[in-house]
């Protein structure tokens, strides 16, 4: 997930090591009764991810790269194949409507706010938000089968 959140393997080493840092260093307020452990870590490498992206730090190095290192092909960069999705979240999602599953990549794997999408989409913010809630809800629904 970090991989696809930043597309560069280079980058994704540096956050998986800062994600297990804080894993190990948070590992009292993780709370069985919330979720499962594997979400509670997920959420935090996602949330990492963004963080990253969004850091001073990590648009100073976009603003300093020259144009051959910045430009890539994400295909080459991807490190994952299909036998990988375990659950077939792939066909989970795909099993969605185009705007539901948009809203989804957009929010989990490309890391926008919901203030951001409504931009991006020129839709307004409370759109985004129910569409996203009942994304969401959708998605639970179709998930209820794999806990």
């Amino acid at each position: 997930m970090i991989l696809r959140i930043v597309q560069s393997k280079e980058y994704t080493e540096e956050i998986i090591q800062d994600v297990f840092v804080k894993i190990w260093n948070s590992i009292h307020q993780y709370d069985a009764s919330k979720g499962r452990f594997y979400t509670w870590m997920i959420n935090i490498a996602r949330n990492t991810a963004i963080d990253y992206l969004k850091s001073k730090g990590f648009q100073n190095q976009l603003k300093n790269q020259s144009l051959p290192d910045f430009v890539y092909d994400s295909a080459e960069l991807s490190t994952t194949n299909d036998s990988s999705d375990y659950i077939g979240f792939a066909n989970v999602l795909e099993s969605l409507e185009t705007d539901k599953k948009e809203l989804i990549d957009l929010a989990y794997y490309q890391g926008y706010t919901q203030s951001e999408i409504s931009e991006k989409l020129k839709i307004p913010l409370g759109t985004v938000k129910t569409k996203m809630r009942n994304a969401l809800m959708k998605l639970k629904d179709l998930l209820k089968d794999y806990q």
